[in-house]
């Protein structure tokens, strides 16, 4: 933990990044595949569940190794064991769906450079034990799939009346195809990044007082 930074609660450590800091909705952080993969819900869901996998196990050796790891070559140390984890997510996916293998195509490589798990691997994982690590980790690695699904489930929908390929509509549906096309993802993400903001301005907003209200 950095001197005189609060300490937060395991709970607060956790959701920090599902809702307080979400990596899509409120960081902005790894939009190349959040655009790319989710022209579908179980694509999106896969790329969040591949970044989860890599996030965890990347976030764990880096705690264990805060201690030993020389300050001047940490960042290629990171590099090195987030692409370890890579090339193992890699595999699984491949050897798991060979179809949804190259429907994520080189971006599951690309996971390497995704600057959410490099910057959790700076920024917190080699200041904090591994349990606390883990916790923030978890978190930010749910928000980020949560958010790739989120974008992807929109598109899906509009895009071809389905949701995890089973239709949605009739046979009267006429699937909007800008949303499977590359601007599709752009009017999708802004949409959501403006309800997020619109929540966090509400939650920020000073409560007003009642006129004519006696007091006591």
């Amino acid at each position: 933990m950095i001197p005189g930074q609060k300490q937060l609660s395991n709970l607060e450590e956790l959701l920090e990044g599902i809702w307080k800091q979400n990596p899509v909705f409120v960081m902005v952080l790894g939009m190349c595949p959040v655009l790319a993969v989710s022209v579908s819900a179980v694509n999106a869901l896969s790329m969040g569940l591949a970044t989860l996998f890599v996030l965890l196990g990347s976030t764990l050796l880096v705690s264990l190794l805060r201690n030993v790891v020389p300050r001047e070559v940490r960042i290629a140390t990171y590099i090195l064991i987030i692409a370890t984890f890579v090339t193992v997510v890699d595999y699984l996916i491949q050897a798991i769906s060979l179809a949804v293998y190259d429907a994520l195509g080189a971006f599951i490589q690309l996971i390497v450079v995704n600057c959410v798990i490099l910057g959790r691997a700076e920024a917190h994982a080699s200041k904090n034990p591994p349990g606390r690590a883990l916790l923030n980790a978890l978190g930010m690695g749910v928000g980020f799939a949560i958010g790739l699904f989120a974008i992807g489930a929109v598109r899906e929908i509009l895009g071809a009346g389905k949701l995890f390929g089973f239709a949605l509509f009739g046979p009267d549906f006429q699937p909007w195809v800008i949303m499977v096309l590359p601007p599709g993802g752009f009017f999708v993400l802004g949409a959501w990044l403006l309800l997020f903001n619109w929540l966090n301005s509400r939650k920020a907003a000073p409560v007003k007082p009642v006129e004519g209200h006696a007091h006591v």
